[in-house]
């Protein structure tokens, strides 16, 4: 259904009920994934921008379709995820890594900063890969027995809330890291000598980031809160 874009807002909310919109969130740097829960009002402060105007550009700019994952149930969900992002992410993480040495063992010399954005593309695959197996291996797994229980299982990681916060904090440590590389690329403007393969590792690391938002914008602001909403039910009868 059509949500009107105002001030008052989340960012979650716009990108739930309008996708097309989290590219223009990321171009005036609002956050919509680890801080999604903020109003657009509050968010436009911290960046300095006016929230009356930015709600109107927002409205003129987006579509009235909502998001076919923003209304779906956690078990549907967390398939979606495994078969959207997460096998994007199986893919694409080893390719950028095999771009980003190349990139930088040919150009490194005239442009040192790339030895940076190498480091700190390897510190977010390290940190990201194992996160996906946390979530396929243990969370995922306790979420599609919690959606077809009668009553909330006992786990042994106890409540399911204990690996969302772990998630969640994976989660921070994601978006900075993306964050630094964005920074360290100016925006991944490539260089007047860039080659075929400078082109092609900055074009695939801003899609990683922009792919990364919005995977985590569904966990953080759609898929934890409503397990963490099944899990309290009171049991069936």
């Amino acid at each position: 259904m059509y949500s009107t874009i105002s001030p008052s807002t989340t960012l979650a909310d716009i990108v739930n009920h309008h996708p097309d919109l989290a590219r223009e969130l990321e171009r005036r740097s609002l956050d919509y994934c680890c801080g999604g829960q903020r109003t657009l009002a509050e968010a436009c402060a911290q960046e300095g921008l006016n929230a009356a105007h930015t709600a109107a550009e927002l409205s003129e700019t987006g579509t009235r379709e909502a998001a076919p994952w923003a209304t779906m149930r956690p078990a549907e969900l967390v398939h979606h995820l495994e078969t959207t992002h997460h096998a994007y992410l199986h893919d694409e993480l080893p390719r950028l890594s095999r771009l980003v040495d190349k990139v930088t063992d040919v150009h490194g010399t005239r442009h040192p900063e790339l030895a940076e954005v190498q480091r700190v593309y390897a510190a977010l695959r390290a940190d990201l890969e194992p996160h996906l197996a946390k979530e396929e291996r243990v969370l995922f797994p306790v979420i599609r027995q919690l959606a077809v229980a009668d009553v909330a299982p006992e786990f042994h990681c106890g409540s399911v809330r204990n690996p969302i916060s772990v998630m969640l904090v994976e989660h921070d440590r994601a978006g900075h890291l993306l964050a630094v590389l964005r920074e360290l690329t100016c925006d991944y403007a490539v260089p007047q000598d860039a080659c075929a393969s400078y082109l092609a590792l900055y074009a695939g690391l801003e899609q990683l980031e922009a792919d990364t938002h919005l995977h985590i914008h569904k966990e953080n602001n759609l898929l934890f809160p409503a397990v963490a909403e099944l899990e309290g039910r009171p049991p069936r009868r």
